[in-house]
């Protein structure tokens, strides 16, 4: 794995670079703000072997596996399922299917398999290397001195994770590590790594100014889009107190990756399309009436779902 393939920082970096990846995926999931359902099953679904094996469940056996997962996200069993209910679902099929790719990584980077991951080994999967910089020594050439910031803080985010002080990560701490936005013991540790960032004038808060960076505004000129774009950001989506600055909840929920959101979306997506009595709720003839489209959806992971025993099994 190389530098990039994961989040070098919870900051502004992470910020940037899910924005543009969202933005290119947008483009291509809505071609001209046209849905394409058969991006979803491309997308997510997997390569052609997954869809190979999506192809050969049986209509019968598709029906079965689809009305238990149906049955699943019922979480009150009234027969429907509510925006609530879908969003819920999606949100705890992202939490699912990340925590599976971690344990994956943690096979990967574990170079001896002693069930711990150093910090020699995390170096030597992403860089190939043992990379080791000095704390207090800052670096002439301005794009190695931006890497060594970067991993000094995934270094101190290694450490935060490691609880026990042992010489490495187990699997729990790993997870942490990997994705410190599902383990409380990590969030103060994010939210002062974003204060060290951010935070210039050390008020404990991110105001407007300190949220924009290094932007001046140019008073002969207006605001570029990317300045209004990232204004209304701040306005509508972080601050929610309306006082002008971000404390340190609100500030975690703009480093921090949140996939509540998304799901939200995607729940209200699939009622608005599959709503046929305008109840504003999907009942399971509705969604069987309906089935292409609930399986080109988050809500089945593109139908990934119907291939994993976690979703569609008795006992989940």
């Amino acid at each position: 794995m190389r530098l990039g393939s994961r989040p070098a920082t919870l900051g502004l970096l992470l910020l940037c670079a899910a924005a543009a990846g969202a933005g290119e995926a947008e483009e291509l999931h809505y071609p001209r703000g046209e849905h394409r359902a058969d991006y979803d099953r491309e997308a997510l679904l997997g390569g052609e072997e997954e869809v190979d094996e999506y192809v050969k469940l049986t209509p019968e056996e598709q029906h079965k596996r689809l009305k238990s997962i149906i049955e699943k996200i019922d979480l009150d069993s009234d027969g429907f399922l509510t925006e609530s209910e879908l969003s819920s679902w999606i949100q705890m099929s992202f939490k699912h299917y990340a925590m599976q790719e971690a344990k994956q990584q943690f096979i990967e980077y574990d170079k001896n398999s002693d069930a711990s991951v150093s910090w020699d080994e995390y170096n030597i999967q992403m860089y190939d290397r043992v990379i080791d910089f000095d704390e207090n020594a800052a670096l002439d050439d301005a794009e190695e001195e931006s890497f060594r910031l970067l991993h000094l803080k995934d270094k101190k985010r290694f450490e935060k994770a490691n609880q026990d002080s042992g010489p490495g990560l187990n699997l729990e701490e790993f997870i942490a590590f990997e994705h410190p936005e599902e383990v409380d013991y990590m969030a103060e540790f994010v939210i002062q790594e974003a204060l060290e960032e951010h935070d210039k004038n050390g008020d404990g808060f991110v105001s407007l100014e300190e949220f924009l960076g290094d932007y001046r505004r140019d008073p002969t000129n207006e605001d570029p889009e990317w300045i209004l774009v990232e204004k209304d950001r701040f306005l509508n989506d972080y601050d929610k107190d309306a006082d002008g600055r971000l404390d340190p909840q609100e500030l975690l929920s703009w480093v921090v990756p949140n996939n509540q959101g998304i799901a939200q979306e995607e729940a209200l997506h699939l009622i608005d399309e599959m709503d046929l009595n305008s109840d504003r709720k999907l009942s399971e003839a509705e969604i069987l009436e309906n089935q292409d489209l609930f399986l080109t959806s988050e809500a089945t992971d593109y139908g990934r779902q119907l291939h994993d025993e976690y979703f569609y099994h008795d006992e989940l």
